[in-house]
């Protein structure tokens, strides 16, 4: 008989991100108690040292550094956490798959589809199982989505609409971090945002295998930020030098998936009211349904015409969809973006455990970064593109 596992866990930035995925961590043993494994944090590394510390304390990781190699390289250390800016993750994971060490890498997974090829071949070459932060696909209420339609309950899909808007940058005064620098962030909101949008309706639908797309800046310039500014919500000095902003701020793409259905995916990073509206509508033959994070916990369903109640029905997530049950006792209680988190966490670490490909994986990372890439491709030479198909262990085919 065997004994219970343990797992040692690296994270490499402490940012906003590497608090969520060591919370994660530390909810396994509650939420998922027949994984029968502790989960351990080893060591974090960070550039800032104060981030380091504050993880440390926090999260009882044993040692700080500010070297990511010193993480890859400890012996204690079974799998890795990368939560850094996207420009690091190539580096990041490449180090990693050359280490041996299953990863959890943050979306998008490089600055370019190119990048995103990099990480699933290394990881491929080494056998390694992954995860991706696709979050959104494990709201309880996008898996009951996804068993309504790969159970024929809406009939023959017609066309989706996915819709990614958020005001994270509405504020022309917002500083202008990383995220709107081309060399460090690759595309702006086709890779940001609707990397999540693509994976939704892939997913929840079908691959996607050609596109067409529209892109537009619509604040051009934005000041220096005072502080480096390395998360969304960052705030600069408003007197600082204006710079240009390199990537786009709106995208709208209209696509065909493979099976026939069509779809619409747009997204804005500065829409002025929704704080994060995204969200996914699948039209049937025999009904219809859509959900929307900002009511994350529940799904509008409309099952065909009928009688004189025929409309949308609104539908709390209970226990009876995805993974609710392991939080709440009851419909209506809710989940939070943290839950989702933990779910992902838990699909990485029985990957681990088993050997098989449970949490979305960097072939599905690829898989969006192709379709982005197609996409901005589109937009500068207005044609339709091709998108390739997916890679053997994309794990929304199942």
């Amino acid at each position: 008989m065997t004994g219970r596992r343990r797992i040692g866990v690296g994270l490499i930035s402490a940012g906003w991100m590497g608090a969520v995925h060591s919370h994660a961590y530390r909810a396994l043993g509650e939420r998922y108690p027949e994984l029968d494994v502790d989960v351990v944090p080893v060591i974090v590394a960070d550039t800032s040292a104060p981030n380091a510390e504050a993880a440390r304390r926090r999260f009882g990781y044993r040692e700080t550094t500010a070297d990511y190699r010193k993480v890859l390289a400890h012996p204690e250390v079974d799998v890795v956490s990368i939560c850094g800016p996207n420009y690091l993750h190539r580096e990041h994971a490449l180090a990693a798959a050359a280490a041996g060490k299953p990863f959890w890498v943050e979306k998008p997974m490089g600055t370019s589809a190119g990048q995103s090829q990099d990480i699933a071949d290394a990881a491929r070459d080494a056998g390694l199982v992954t995860a991706v932060g696709f979050n959104y696909r494990h709201a309880p209420a996008v898996e009951h989505l996804r068993s309504l339609v790969r159970s024929g309950r809406l009939g023959r899909v017609t066309n989706v609409r996915v819709v990614l808007d958020a005001d994270y940058s509405s504020s022309p005064s917002g500083p202008r971090t990383w995220r709107f620098v081309r060399a460090t962030a690759g595309s702006g909101v086709l890779g940001d945002l609707l990397s999540h949008g693509f994976d939704l309706a892939q997913y929840v639908v079908a691959p996607v295998r050609e596109v067409t797309a529209l892109t537009e800046t619509f604040i051009r310039e934005r000041p220096a930020p005072a502080d480096g500014g390395v998360g969304h919500q960052s705030r600069g000095d408003l007197g600082g030098e204006p710079l240009p902003v390199e990537n786009e701020d709106y995208a709208a793409v209209l696509a065909r998936l493979v099976g026939g259905a069509v779809a619409t995916f747009e997204s804005s990073r500065v829409a002025v009211g929704p704080r994060c509206g995204y969200g996914i509508e699948v039209f049937g033959s025999q009904g219809t349904a859509r959900w929307d994070f900002e009511r994350m916990n529940e799904l509008e369903i409309c099952l065909g015409p009928g009688d004189a109640g025929y409309g949308f029905t609104r539908v709390l997530t209970d226990g009876a969809h995805g993974e609710f049950g392991r939080f709440n006792p009851g419909g209506g209680m809710g989940l939070s973006f943290e839950d989702l988190k933990v779910i992902e966490g838990a699909r990485f670490i029985t990957s681990v455990l088993t050997g098989k490909q449970v949490a979305p994986s960097v072939a599905d990372g690829l898989q969006a970064a192709r379709v982005a890439a197609a996409a901005e491709a589109s937009a500068a030479d207005g044609r339709w593109h091709e998108v390739p198909p997916p890679d053997e262990g994309v794990t929304y085919g199942a």
